[in-house]
């Protein structure tokens, strides 16, 4: 019993750590951009949900820093 009891306790990092994998991988073919793009929205949901904890506030902090993330990476010339 206590073996299955540390096993369940290491089942959801393991689960983790595979979907940030995969979610990595999938940022190679990006633009600098895009990433810049995808870093800001999760950003500023981080920082939205820290500061009012809603699903409004959440969303309106990812849509202000993705925008500001896209605009920030914008390639200079």
């Amino acid at each position: 019993m206590n073996q299955i009891k540390r096993f369940s306790a290491y089942v959801p990092a393991v689960l983790l750590a595979s979907v940030v994998g995969l979610g990595l991988g999938g940022c190679a073919g990006m633009t600098g951009q895009e990433k810049g793009t995808a870093i800001g929205a999760a950003t500023g949901a981080v920082v939205g949900n820290v500061l009012c904890g809603g699903l409004a506030c959440t969303g309106v902090g990812a849509a202000v820093g993705g925008v500001v993330g896209h605009e920030v990476a914008k390639p200079k010339y």
